[in-house]
């Protein structure tokens, strides 16, 4: 009985697998003299699920979170911009109590400055930081007496 030569088959890569299957009607039809001037049916490639491990999964997952906190956290602040705008905002300033000025802290709010010279001398002079006036404009609110906004009190600006 003489012995069929066998049918070369293609390598593929890993993540691909033939479907065809070969039965005993098949395989009687192809190792018969007549069938080998016929081709052979065309077998397609199906791809398999890619295999992940823990690392892959972890990478995969990192990149998604990244990309969603990347646009969520502008996406955040803008709404927030948007919603304080909205509001009105009534609370007094904290550091100078809704008065819009601050005590000068050179002169303790008085105007002048006394320097000891020694041997009992003293010199009063005017205050350089207030001018004399004895209070300095609040830098928290600007003088308005309103507590700013977290947000107001940041300064965004465009580099471009």
């Amino acid at each position: 009985m003489p012995v069929a030569p066998s049918i070369p088959r293609l390598h593929s890569p890993p993540f691909l697998c033939c479907p065809l299957k070969f039965s005993t009607f098949t395989a009687a039809f192809v190792s018969s003299k007549s069938a080998r001037n016929q081709r052979s049916p065309p077998s397609y490639p199906c791809i398999r699920a890619v295999d992940l491990d823990q690392n892959t999964v972890v990478a995969i997952s990192v990149g998604l979170v990244s990309v969603a906190v990347g646009i969520g956290i502008p996406v955040f602040y803008e709404t927030q911009i948007d919603n304080a705008a909205k509001r009105e905002n009534t609370q007094p300033c904290f550091p100078c109590n809704g008065s819009g000025a601050q005590r000068c802290r050179f002169c303790m709010g008085i105007g002048s400055v006394a320097v000891e010279l020694g041997g009992d001398e003293k010199e009063v002079s005017r205050c350089i930081n207030c001018d004399g006036v004895g209070s300095l404009t609040c830098t928290t609110c600007q003088g308005t007496g309103i507590q700013p906004r977290y947000l107001d009190r940041r300064e965004f600006k465009d580099d471009d």
